[in-house]
């Protein structure tokens, strides 16, 4: 299996962006596609996941309201829509792919993309 997250990039407070992990490979529809962030000098934080099958999301309470996971089943693409962004979103962000789902913790997932770059500034 292979991850591949893009589309980070500078935005202003309040602006949106679309981020994307194409994934390859089998995936069995239990599995869960997280995404994750770390900024600077910080602990990677999970951000929200997306059973495999497209049945279920799960969202960390920074993310609730604002950003949205969804599939591209033809594709298979994961994607994280930010909206209302705020500063505080700045990070590196990471997909990743786990066995279980909602996969709130770090250690469950045995498969990550690279990082892709979002910058809010205010």
């Amino acid at each position: 299996v292979q991850l591949q997250a893009s589309g980070g990039g500078s935005v202003q407070t309040g602006g949106s962006l679309t981020l994307s992990c194409a994934c390859s490979g089998r995936i069995d529809s239990t599995y869960a596609l997280g995404w994750f962030r770390q900024a600077p000098g910080k602990e990677r934080e999970f951000v929200g996941s997306i059973r495999w099958s497209g049945s279920a999301m799960y969202y960390a309470d920074s993310a609730k309201g604002r950003f949205t996971i969804s599939r591209d089943n033809a594709k298979n693409t994961v994607y994280l829509q930010m909206n209302s962004l705020k500063p505080e979103d700045t990070a590196a962000y990471y997909c990743a792919l786990a066995p279980v789902f909602p996969a709130r913790f770090r250690y469950e997932y045995d498969y990550w993309g690279q990082g892709t770059q979002v910058t809010v500034s205010s």
